[in-house]
């Protein structure tokens, strides 16, 4: 599993968001509550928005409202597989169709290995292994792939949501991370502006604005894919919700699963595809409202671990992703974290019953030892170790062990011992470790034992993101740095 932490693209990308912010062009109303920045020089993702001007329950499928404003009947069975055209519906399809999922790999098995001297990869913004074992880069408009084999990478620019450059008038205002998908496939994710009033009006409703209505296709997440001939090409913007929203008639961009009209996921702000078990090959976003899944071109938006401030709901932004050892997906945005236990139907991942139905609650809470629900935790990275221990890491707040007594009641520890309290990135691997990726002080492992120790030979001070790749033979952890790509087999 590969969870994404904040790197040098968030800082600059919310920097901008905080002058939009000031302006007062941002001030977002959700239809699901939210969150607003305030005056300062490093806005945080999550800060707290006015109440929206609507009101999104979650669950409207029984709904009258036509679900793309064309006066049809939209609903989509969710289930096309028999369809002439291949539209990715069907996530395993090409799932095992060139992967590897043994024995060594195609990279080097010595101990360390820096890949960016090697193979010229300089110091991308973000990195993606697909299951091909291809690496993917991303660098602002820059979309990079090295090959099993390959001296250097192949880069292409300027494709898919980066083909208008970058602006608030473009279709997206900055890119953000890459996550590898099936052979030959990779997702990037891109992020922009955030509205004032998410609901949008369709073409056929009191309302209706076309301009507005544009709105659906900014940001989100692409689709690439390698060519025959080795090149990289735009496989799709993703648009096919797995609900009854819109059904796959409408290319909208990623928009609500259960209601179409609602625009809430607009920024991508981390990623992760499920490396091994009964999920294997599942993609989660965590998004600026929520987490999305997504299989092959598919995707159910969203989950979120929100709390009701009066009548209003705070979703947070969502850069703390993992799976646990049982496959449950850990969430953890700036305020909460929460486990959901995972319905093996993509349809069934936004039923939010609570703690139960296909999709249930494991936990969901706050660090109330650290903090007061309302006041931000800022976490960046969830994972569990073998030993079944959960921690927690923090862009300001570090290291924190948590213990589930049951859904309501916690424990919270602080993990003493790092020179740092700034953390980007976790990632726990088979042999009872975790990996602590920070900002400023470089990479960290905390031993089964619980002992700290810095890992030596990774050049940079500031890690961005940790892939780990469990199938292969020895294990294989990618570590992102200010510095580059640097390759540890054996955790």
């Amino acid at each position: 599993m590969d969870a994404r932490g904040e790197g040098g693209w968030g800082r600059s990308v919310f920097g901008v968001l905080r002058g939009w912010l000031t302006l007062g062009v941002l001030a977002v109303s959700l239809a699901c509550g939210g969150t607003t920045g305030e005056a300062g020089d490093d806005p945080r993702p999550g800060h707290e928005r006015p109440p929206g001007q609507g009101h999104d329950d979650d669950d409207d499928r029984d709904d009258d409202r036509d679900d793309d404003g064309d006066h049809d009947d939209d609903v989509d069975d969710g289930d096309d597989r028999n369809d002439d055209e291949d539209d990715g519906d069907d996530p395993g399809e090409d799932q095992t169709d060139g992967a590897i999922t043994e024995g060594p790999g195609p990279w080097s098995t010595d101990p360390l290995t820096n890949l960016s001297a090697a193979f010229n990869l300089g110091a991308p913004q973000s990195i993606g292994l697909d299951e091909a074992m291809n690496l993917w880069l991303l660098h602002g408009d820059r979309i990079g792939v090295l090959t099993p084999g390959s001296t250097e990478p192949t880069w292409v620019s300027g494709i898919g949501q980066a083909s208008q450059g970058f602006s608030a008038d473009a279709l997206a205002m900055g890119s953000t991370v890459i996550c590898g998908g099936a052979p030959g496939r990779a997702y990037v994710g891109y992020w922009t502006y955030e509205l004032d009033n998410v609901e949008i009006k369709g073409p056929h409703e009191e309302g209706y604005d076309p301009v507005r209505y544009l709105e659906f296709q900014k940001g989100d997440m692409d689709a690439v894919r390698l060519t025959a001939d080795g090149s990289i090409e735009l496989e799709e913007h993703l648009w096919r919700s797995a609900g009854t929203s819109g059904g796959d008639k409408v290319q909208y961009g990623i928009r609500n699963t259960n209601a179409w009209m609602y625009d809430e996921d607009r920024s991508v702000l981390s990623c992760l595809r499920v490396r091994e078990g009964r999920d294997r090959g599942v993609l989660y976003i965590g998004t600026n409202h929520g987490v999305t899944r997504i299989e092959g071109l598919r995707y159910n938006s969203h989950r979120h671990a929100a709390w009701y401030e009066g009548n209003t709901l705070k979703a947070g932004y969502n850069y703390g992703l993992g799976i646990g050892q049982d496959g449950r997906v850990l969430i953890a945005n700036d305020w909460y974290a929460g486990i959901i236990e995972p319905s093996p139907v993509l349809e069934e991942w936004d039923r939010d019953l609570g703690r139960e139905g296909p999709s249930p609650w494991r936990f969901k809470g706050y660090n109330h030892v650290l903090n007061s629900e309302a006041e931000f935790d800022h976490w960046r990275g969830f994972e569990q170790t073998t030993s079944g221990d959960y921690f927690l890491g923090s862009l300001e707040y570090g290291l924190w062990h948590l213990t589930i007594i049951n859904y309501s009641t916690t424990e919270w520890t602080r993990v003493s011992g790092l020179p740092t309290s700034s953390i980007l990135a976790l990632k726990a691997t088979h042999d009872g470790s975790l990996y602590i990726g920070t900002r400023g002080a470089g990479l960290w492992r905390r031993a089964p034992d619980g002992t700290l120790s810095q890992v030596e030979g990774i050049a940079g001070s500031t890690v961005k993101e940790l892939i780990y790749e469990p199938v292969l033979t020895p294990s294989m952890l990618m570590v992102l740095t200010d510095a580059g790509v640097f390759l540890i087999r054996g955790p």
